[in-house]
Order: C-alpha cells, then sequence, then structure tokens
C-alpha cells in the first residue's frame, strides 16, 4: 500500500478507512471490513467520539483487538468537550472504548465555543502523557487554519481532516495550499460522496472501462494526488475494491478536471 509522509508522525497509508455510520451496519460485516482493511494495508482507521455516542469506537476496539500494533488509529472529541478538563475526559473515554492506551491521532471535530488555544494545550498535554502522538484539527477552513497556527506554533498541527470527493473539491482553493505550504496533512473523509451519494458520470465511467477499474477506483485515485482518503466501508468485499489503488495519466486526470469542475471558493461546505 502506497505511503506519504503524515505531518510529524513519518509514512502513513494514503488509503484509509471511515467508520461514520457504522454503528448503523450489521457488526459481524463491520468488524470483518476492519479486519480485511488492515490485512490489505489499509491501516489508517478513523473514529470519532461522536459516531453512535460511542458505539462505533467500542466496534472499531474489538475489530482491531490483536492488531493494535499494526494500526494508525484516529479518533476525533467533540466541540463541546474540548475544554481543557473536558478534553483530558473525553480522550480517556476514547481509549476506553478502543481498548488501547494510545492514539496515533486525535482531532478537534469542528470549532466550538472553546478558545484553540484551551483545546490545544490538552492535546499537548495527552501527547506529554504518551495518550496520543499527535494532534490535528477537522473541518477548518484557512482562516481558521490560520488561527490554529497563532494559537499553536508551527509544527504543531498534524493534520486538517475535511470532505472532499469529486463532486465538492473547495478545497483545493485555499486549504489544500495552506496545509501544503505549512507541512499540514490533507485527510479526505466522505471521498466518495456525502449525503447525495457516490457521483456519477459518463467521463468517469469510460475512463474505469478503459484502464480496468471500478469509478471508485478511478474516484480515490484522482482524490489521493493531493489528500488522504478514508473511505467507509462495512462490506469485506467493498474493501477488496477500495484497497486496490491504480495509477491515472495525465489525460484520465484532465477529463475527470473537466467532468467534475473546481467550483469557485465560497467557503468551505457547513456542517
Amino acid at each position: 500500500m502506497r505511503t506519504r509522509h503524515f505531518g510529524p508522525l513519518g509514512p502513513v497509508p494514503v488509503l484509509g478507512l471511515g467508520t461514520w455510520n457504522m454503528e448503523r451496519d450489521d457488526r459481524t460485516s463491520a468488524i470483518a471490513a476492519i479486519r480485511r482493511a488492515i490485512e490489505l494495508g489499509m491501516t489508517h482507521i478513523d473514529t470519532a467520539e461522536l459516531y453512535g455516542r460511542g458505539k462505533v469506537e467500542q466496534l472499531v476496539g474489538e475489530a482491531i483487538a490483536g492488531l493494535r500494533d499494526r494500526v494508525f488509529l484516529a479518533s476525533k472529541v467533540m466541540p463541546s468537550n474540548a475544554t481543557f478538563d473536558g478534553t483530558l475526559r473525553a480522550c480517556e473515554a476514547s481509549l476506553k472504548r478502543l481498548g488501547t492506551d494510545h492514539l496515533d491521532l486525535y482531532l478537534l471535530h469542528w470549532r466550538g465555543e472553546t478558545p484553540l488555544g484551551e483545546t490545544f494545550r490538552a492535546f499537548e498535554q495527552l501527547k506529554a502523557q504518551g495518550k496520543i502522538r499527535a494532534w490535528g484539527v477537522s473541518n477548518f477552513d484557512d482562516a481558521d487554519l490560520d488561527e490554529a497556527l497563532r494559537a499553536s506554533g508551527p509544527g504543531s498541527i498534524a493534520c486538517n481532516q475535511v470532505l472532499y470527493h469529486l463532486g465538492e473539491r473547495t478545497i483545493e482553493h485555499r486549504v489544500i495550499p495552506w496545509c501544503t505550504e505549512h507541512g499540514v496533512a490533507v485527510v479526505a473523509y466522505s471521498p466518495l460522496g456525502a449525503t447525495g451519494g457516490f457521483p456519477r458520470s459518463r467521463p468517469l465511467e469510460a475512463i474505469a472501462k478503459r484502464i480496468g477499474a471500478t469509478p471508485r477506483q478511478v474516484a480515490l485515485a484522482f482524490l489521493a494526488q493531493r489528500a488522504f482518503v478514508i473511505p467507509k466501508s462495512s462490506s469485506p468485499s467493498h474493501v477488496d475494491e477500495l484497497a486496490r489503488e491504480i495509477e491515472l495519466d495525465a489525460a484520465a486526470i484532465a477529463e475527470l478536471e473537466a467532468a467534475f469542475p473546481l467550483a469557485p471558493w465560497r467557503g468551505l461546505p457547513s456542517l
């Protein structure tokens, strides 16, 4: 599985696995899908205390039991819990549900009322205690990132996790350039589409047929040029599809750029 430098954490697989809404899926299949992803090298497993109100973290904990040393494990604190003391408590609760003594990555899920510096101070304490290896943010635009940088200093923010798929390329305007300049990894959630489902088009289908791939594989390859991608799946067979990495030539990239044009910057999509 191809890797890329991830902020201060060194190489991490470009393809990982998201777990949003996994509490709604068949538990046995979901656990099997996570284990299959790890087997295939999609070892970046992303979750959050928000997902199923902790139920997904428990599911992930069951899935990675005995495999923890192979997993790059990420979770997130909700803004409502992101005070200094609240962040420490939330992390402890996540660790307990996940059955581990540390997270590789801990994120602020989105901005709330708590000053960023207070949350980041808690993150730094958790790092010093060995309970997290690194921390980052999620759903931050370039102005938010500027403020986060002022509050934390250079080299502290490992990543920014944001919505990014063929039909929603807004982050290419300002967020990706900011992250590239400051050495911050970009992680794409819902890379196969959000509430509207997987974005399809005739050019996408044609490219997939031409290169002997599936449309989802083509979409992930396009996004993976600029970001780590964490598609969600609760099906082992679907994980097999997602894990197949393909290369896109310049012609295919140009066709996708034309089929899914970059819209004018209007800020990040609202949550």
